[in-house]
């Protein structure tokens, strides 16, 4: 019988329909003809043989049951074989059959898959797939380099079918593999029970194979494995099935972790975090691709074997070389931002570009974008960092170390030179974008204790800081991370060796890290904002000058600014995003109620109230870093300046900060740095309401921060403090760095004449004026016997009142403008006798040049331009004259003015008062005090002819006057009047003779000398007496 009529008669069999298909039938028909064939080769009975007994036909009866039983059997398992072939068809998509699709009925098989010829010729006549061969089928399918060329039918449709030739011919591996594994847990569900162990198996194969294939990926030629998975990751986030590749990587990976023999787990995963790593690093912020690698890193970093491979991954080679972190695979991620990658080259910069082409609304919206990408970036980095950080107490420790050992690495960042070679700047440390994204992720760790009332914040443990170095292992164990915080400068010095506990918590760390981040990232850029700010304003008027001039460089500043105006707008849009602003203010809003806790000396678990007097101790404050106090203070001016709205959205906060500026703004002895100390006032300018502000009904912040300041309980300490701080900054740097104490004192202004219009501040700041004037005990030497301590007080409350008024040089709107409200009321403290001729000589020389011959050099093109306004000047400068001059002592000290005063000129101040058209009333006072000074001038003449002839050892070595009461200098032993080394010393704490140090404590009188000189004046007094 031929093969076909075989097929027909077979066909036509109502028992084929058993079977899945006429192969499947005719494989089954072929196996019974063989094993019949096998019983015909067998010997015949013997004629001999009938006369067998009973028993022995039996027993052929017995044998005759069990061969239809094994023969049941067979079928059974035949059955079961060919089941077991068709779902591994199913399962890895080959085959070994290459027999006429049009005998397989299709049911239960695939429509094409990859013919496996060679094995297909070694196993002869075998053309269906077993559990003996699958291991062999599949690892000849993955040396196969183009499967597509090896796909066969395996059905009778003939419907073109995409779908399943891409999934049959699918040429990546590991893609490949990933596909088996999920057609295996389908059969899983599937299969009945008998069939159930065999799909696990075919389940555990492409497990096994995923293993070898990562093991040993050199022996698949052109195959990219780790290519290959990362794209599977990749494609299976924007597919939304990720969960399923996740549960076949879990699996993969605990195979892979179970043998390491051949090479182990890091061997293995490393080159993934490679091909991360060179993918990211040229992605945008704005890039949806790249949040989809971040989500991959978000899997590695929650999966513990993983997470281990992914901090030993970004271990820098030197971990001394800050630029090396940023090469690191977080680094780079951290790099990403909408900040220049270059500093300076505006060229293929994806933001701003052209910025004076495009309207503020597009401006703003394009801000709005990337504020939203930004948010969405941080928050990435922190589920990444907070990952790690729970995952397990290795993971715990190396990231830590990471950062601890970066942060110390770029260090160097906050060093004055950085800013002046910007070119070995960015070679040697890593940038400002990878710092502020690393200091927004930390804020958002720092959140869950960032609460004002939060009592884990008194879990911060300073000492932290002074900590020595310590080698890794006891790093880990005291959970000590951050490097060289010992050599930081603190907000006190310490007069003792802290006490260090065995360990400390994740908030200190968490807090010690954020602040030192946002020291060397958001404090930087901060500076340079201000810089940036500045330039725009000198190249739009260098612009709008050369336009007006018709000039041929017009166009070179036009596109100097242009460029200047991207940089600014990508800068600041880097550093307001509006969450990570909030973030920062919860922080440093916390960070003051921290610092005052300390301040306070409150050592328990819950939060004190403030009360004034302070308690003297204060001693943790020398183990707490100046940065935490300067972030804070440079984070609220950024916000005046670049962010108002988030401090007008947060007045309820702000009482908090106005604790912390008045305990620390006039103490020096918890806050030693009285540059520091003066930027507080910038401070509380800063969150202070404004004072040009029209409040709009839709607002009500603007009415809140208002009355946050107004009720404010502790207003007098406050303008306590302001003041003495505004005298102190006259000891910061050297005396005649005129420009630097007035920008200190610059802020001070627009508070104090707030202050003044407030009835707590004003009340508190008269008060201040009435402090008993003690010269007097001092001329007289009542001070001698007191203790050095108590002399030192005594002097230290002279100077402040000696430094209020020393402005002269200082060309001030403001300064004239606060004295002029100031001595409307407060006199005592203006004539007191060592300022009386600070005052004065200010005041005359600020007249001597703006009435006097001189007053022709100060017109300029433009008052406006320079916010010069001689008028009004003139106008306080007569108005303090005025205010002051019912006191004698003040009118007798106006003539002793050699530099400046002449009657000449205050007849010309009249004359200008009456061209500006002032009140007459008040031109009529001033000329009446002139005609007074006058008198007094005639009559100090007098004397000093009647005195001129004093012997020179009567006259002070320096201003060459008689003295009234002579003191003698500790170390030249000179002897000069009290009252000049008084003065001298409010601005030079130094000898002026020799330069030693010197303080009033120190001097000695000369009451020999003094006895002396009062018996000549006697003598000289009567003598003029007896001659009239």
């Amino acid at each position: 019988m031929t093969d076909q009529e075989n097929n027909n008669s077979i066909s036509s069999n109502p028992f084929a329909a058993l079977f899945g298909s006429l192969a499947d039938a005719r494989r089954f028909a072929a196996i019974q003809k063989e094993q019949l064939k096998q019983q015909s080769d067998e010997p015949q009975a013997s004629p001999d043989d009938s006369d067998n007994s009973v028993s022995e036909s039996l027993d052929e009866l017995d044998r005759s049951a069990a061969e239809i039983s094994r023969s049941f059997r067979s079928q059974q398992e035949i059955c079961e074989q060919l089941n077991i072939n068709h779902m591994i068809q199913r399962v890895f998509l080959i085959t070994l059959d290459n027999s006429d699709p049009n005998l397989k009925s299709g049911n239960g098989i695939p429509s094409r898959c990859v013919y496996l010829e060679e094995m297909a010729v070694d196993l002869d006549d075998q053309d269906w797939l077993d559990m003996n061969n699958i291991e062999q089928a599949v690892f000849a399918r993955l040396l196969l380099q183009d499967p597509g060329n090896h796909l066969i039918n395996m059905t009778s449709s003939t419907t073109l079918n995409l779908s399943a030739d891409r999934d049959a011919g699918e040429r990546h591996i590991f893609c490949y593999l990933y596909s088996c594994f999920q057609r295996a847990k389908e059969e899983i569900t599937k299969v009945p029970e008998n069939l159930l162990p065999f799909a696990v198996q075919c389940r555990d194969l492409t497990v096994s194979n995923t293993r070898t294939v990562l093991l040993t990926p050199e022996i698949y030629v052109d195959q990219n494995i780790h290519e290959q998975l990362v794209d599977l990751m990749l494609e299976a986030i924007q597919g939304a099935h990720f969960e399923d590749v996740t549960e076949f990587l879990e699996e993969v990976i605990k195979a892979l972790v179970l043998d390491e023999e051949v090479r182990t787990f890091p061997e293995v995963m490393i080159p993934v975090f490679d091909v991360l790593l060179g993918r990211i690093k040229d992605l945008e912020l704005c890039q949806m691709l790249l949040y989809a690698y971040l989500d991959i890193l978000l899997y590695f970093t929650r999966q513990k074997d993983m997470a281990a491979v992914f901090v030993e991954h970004i271990q820098p080679k030197d971990l001394s070389d800050g630029q090396m972190y940023q090469k690191t695979l977080l680094g780079v991620i951290l790099n990403i931002s909408c900040l220049l990658k270059t500093p300076g080259v505006v060229e293929n910069h994806g933001y701003f570009l052209n910025p004076s082409r495009s309207s503020p609304q597009e401006i703003k919206v394009q801000e709005a974008n990337i504020h939203q990408f930004m948010a969405q970036f941080h928050e990435k980095i922190y589920q990444m960092l907070k990952n790690l950080l729970q995952l397990s107490p290795e993971t715990k420790h190396c990231i830590l170390s990471w950062l601890g050992n970066c942060l110390h690495a770029n260090a160097g960042r906050t060093k004055i030179w950085a800013n002046q070679m910007p070119e070995i700047f960015f070679q040697m440390y890593a940038s400002d974008a990878f710092f502020l994204n690393l200091g927004a992720a930390l804020l958002k760790l720092c959140q869950p204790f960032c609460k004002p009332r939060s009592s884990r914040l008194l879990t911060f443990n300073p000492t932290y800081c002074a900590l020595k170095e310590l080698d890794d292992e006891e790093r880990k164990i005291k959970n000590v991370h951050m490097r060289g915080l010992d050599k930081e400068t603190c907000l006190i010095p310490a007069v003792r060796e802290p006490k260090f506990p065995q360990s400390y918590n994740l908030v200190t760390e968490n807090l010690v890290l954020t602040a030192y981040a946002l020291y060397l990232g958001f404090h930087r850029l901060h500076d340079q904002m201000v810089k940036i700010n500045q330039n725009l304003h000198r190249l739009q008027v260098a612009w709008r000058d050369a336009q007006q001039s018709s000039s041929p460089a017009a166009d070179n500043l036009r596109e100097q600014f242009e460029r200047l105006m991207t940089i600014y707008l990508s800068t600041k849009t880097a550093m307001t995003e509006p969450q990570m602003l909030q973030n920062c203010l919860n922080l440093q809003v916390s960070m003051a109620v921290l610092l005052v806790q300390l301040a306070i000396g409150n050592e328990g678990s819950q939060l004190a109230e403030l009360t004034f007097p302070l308690p003297d101790s204060c001693s943790s404050l020398a183990y707490v870093p100046e940065f935490f106090a300067d972030n804070l203070g440079d984070f609220l001016i950024f916000l005046r300046r670049f962010a108002d709205d988030i401090l007008e959205t947060s007045a309820d906060s702000l009482e908090h900060v106005l604790h912390f500026i008045t305990v620390f703004t006039g103490s020096v002895e918890r806050m030693k740095n009285p540059h520091l100390r003066a930027k507080l006032a910038e401070v509380l300018e800063a969150v202070m309401p404004h004072l040009d502000q029209t409040p709009s009904p839709l607002v009500s912040s603007v009415f809140h921060r208002k009355r946050v300041f107004c009720s404010y309980p502790y207003a007098p300490r406050l303008a306590e403090a302001l003041i003495k701080v505004f005298v102190d900054i006259e000891f910061t740097g050297d005396p005649h760095q005129f420009e630097q104490k007035f920008n200190y004192r610059r802020p001070m202004y627009p508070i104090l004449r707030y202050m003044w219009g407030t009835d707590a501040y004003r009340e508190s700041i008269k008060y201040l004026s009435k402090i008993k004037i003690q010269q007097i005990e001092k001329d007289r030497g009542e001070w001698d016997s007191l203790t050095p301590e108590a002399r030192r007080e005594k002097e230290a409350g002279l100077q402040m009142f000696g430094q209020l008024a020393r402005f002269h040089n200082i060309m001030s709107n403001e300064t004239i403008g606060t004295l002029a409200f100031l001595t409307s009321e407060i006199r005592s403290l203006f004539v007191h006798p060592f300022l009386a001729e600070r005052i004065i000589s200010m005041l005359n020389y600020f007249l001597q040049h703006l009435v006097g011959p001189k007053m022709g050099a100060l017109k300029v093109k433009d008052f406006s331009e320079f916010d010069f306004k001689p008028q009004q000047l003139v106008s306080d400068i007569c108005t303090i004259y005025l205010n002051l001059g019912d006191e004698e002592n003040f009118c007798a000290t106006v003539p002793k003015d050699g530099r400046s005063y002449s009657p000449t000129l205050f007849a010309q101040t009249v004359r200008v008062l009456k061209k500006i058209n002032k009140p007459g009333n008040m031109i009529v006072a001033f000329s009446n005090l002139a005609e007074r000074i006058k008198s007094l001038a005639d009559l100090q003449q007098q004397e000093e002819e009647t005195y001129a002839d004093a012997c020179d050892e009567f006259l002070d070595p320096i201003m060459s006057t008689l003295m009234s009461d002579p003191v003698v200098l500790p170390s030249s032993r000179v002897t000069v009047d009290r009252a000049t080394i008084a003065r001298h010393l409010l601005s030079d704490q130094t000898d002026p003779f020799n330069r030693s140090p010197l303080t009033m404590d120190q001097i000695r009188p000369n009451t020999e000398l003094k006895e002396r000189i009062q018996r000549w004046l006697a003598e000289r007094k009567q003598q003029k007496e007896q001659l009239e």
